[in-house]
């Protein structure tokens, strides 16, 4: 497929495993690459979404050890849709969990939207054991970014909001947590529905991603995802206001490079311009034709670049 044409070609995971973590959950667990490599761990989007062997072709599979695994309730994690014991304090101990479980001193953590989120959360909570980021679209769990997702970017997609808001504006978040916390099948489908709809403004395409077709298809998949969403939601993804900015500083000079597209309208810009502020080792590039989309020509293109360049500085540290 040409848009992901500046990606590494498709690799198999040499090892996949099921990790069981506190709470009753056991995390899916993917390796890709060189098994004595660096090692470089996947933090998908969301929440609630899932890993895609798209994730694995970011990396040199020559240097890296690429791990990916599906945050609790998501994928091939189970139980599915699990929302109990599910909290972005209880995702930063399963990343821990995994890089101890891995035999790994320190790791680089390559994360968009939501995965970035969890990748400065994860860093601020063990600086010592992250040794770089690569960061893309960065959305810091703020109240006011997710007014933007309901509110402002409802207002660019008239038709998708309404079939979400059904003519009851007020309370719409509340309203769908409710109705998929009760497995509102149909709730979830038109939550998941201006999802799609919001992504698809990056590409100008009406069009649901080929990578979530199946996803769509499958009522516990759709039912999964909307609930781990908006239980991630309507709890302020258990941040508390200003938590993770406030929190950046004990990051220190970590090299982070952020990836932010240009016309990103997920995850407009002026995020990851306030984190490129705070951090001392970041290093901010804006691709100024790319979007929210990580699978976007451009957006690919300076992803992978990015990995390939923190391989110089990575080269010899070692991960035990």
């Amino acid at each position: 497929m040409a848009r992901v044409d500046a990606l590494y070609p498709p690799i198999e995971p040499f090892a996949e495993r099921e990790l069981r973590v506190d709470g009753g959950h056991v995390l899916h667990v993917e390796q890709c690459g060189n098994p004595e490599g660096f090692l470089a761990l996947v933090l998908h989007g969301g929440p609630g979404s899932r890993t895609r062997p798209l994730h694995r072709r970011f990396f040199d599979p020559r240097f890296y050890r690429i791990v990916l695994f599906d945050q609790r309730g998501c994928g091939r994690s189970t139980p599915l849709g699990r929302t109990e014991d599910n909290t972005t304090r209880h995702l930063v101990e399963d990343i821990e969990a995994l890089r101890s479980h891995l035999g790994a001193e320190r790791l680089m953590l390559f994360g968009g939207s939501w995965g970035a989120t969890l990748a400065l959360t994860y860093a601020a909570a063990h600086p010592q054991r992250v040794s770089a980021m690569v960061l893309r679209g960065i959305f810091l769990g703020s109240r006011r970014e997710v007014d933007w997702y309901l509110g402002g970017l409802g207002e660019l997609l008239p038709q998708a909001w309404e079939a979400l808001a059904q003519g009851e504006g007020e309370g719409v978040l509340a309203r769908y947590h409710a109705l998929v916390s009760r497995r509102d099948e149909a709730a979830a489908r038109r939550w998941v529905a201006y999802e799609e709809a919001v992504m698809a403004l990056d590409s100008g395409s009406a069009n649901v991603s080929d990578a979530n077709v199946a996803d769509i298809q499958d009522p516990e998949a759709i039912l999964a995802r909307a609930r781990v969403q908006l239980h991630y939601l309507a709890h302020d993804c258990f941040l508390e206001p200003g938590e993770l900015l406030s929190g950046l500083e004990r990051i220190g000079d970590t090299p982070a490079l952020i990836v932010q597209g240009g016309r990103d309208r997920v995850c407009p810009p002026g995020a990851a311009l306030e984190v490129a502020k705070r951090l001392p080792g970041a290093e901010l590039r804006l691709v100024e034709r790319g979007g929210h989309s990580a699978a976007a020509p451009e957006m690919a293109q300076a992803l992978r670049r990015a990995t390939d360049e923190l391989r110089a500085r990575l080269r010899g540290l070692g991960t035990r």
